[in-house]
């Protein structure tokens, strides 16, 4: 996979209800629930409960963040 089909991916999430697991290290994760609100040429916004979180697009191709439909 490459960071061209990783950004297509984002994109089809693009206003849908979704699932975020956020490795953060030493084993350690975060989990939130929104949806993708903007896409930029380098990164995502999700607003979530908690407010809104950027990530890029490299983190979701190196799985510390995994985007998972409702």
């Amino acid at each position: 996979m490459n960071l061209e089909l990783t950004k297509e991916k984002v994109k089809t999430l693009l206003n849908k209800k979704i699932k975020i697991k956020v490795n953060i290290g030493r084993n350690k994760h975060e989990y939130y629930e929104g949806y993708i609100e903007k896409l930029h040429p380098n990164i995502f916004t999700i607003k979530t409960n908690q407010g809104i979180k950027s990530f890029t697009y490299t983190d979701v191709l190196t799985k510390n963040v995994i985007l998972t439909k409702f």
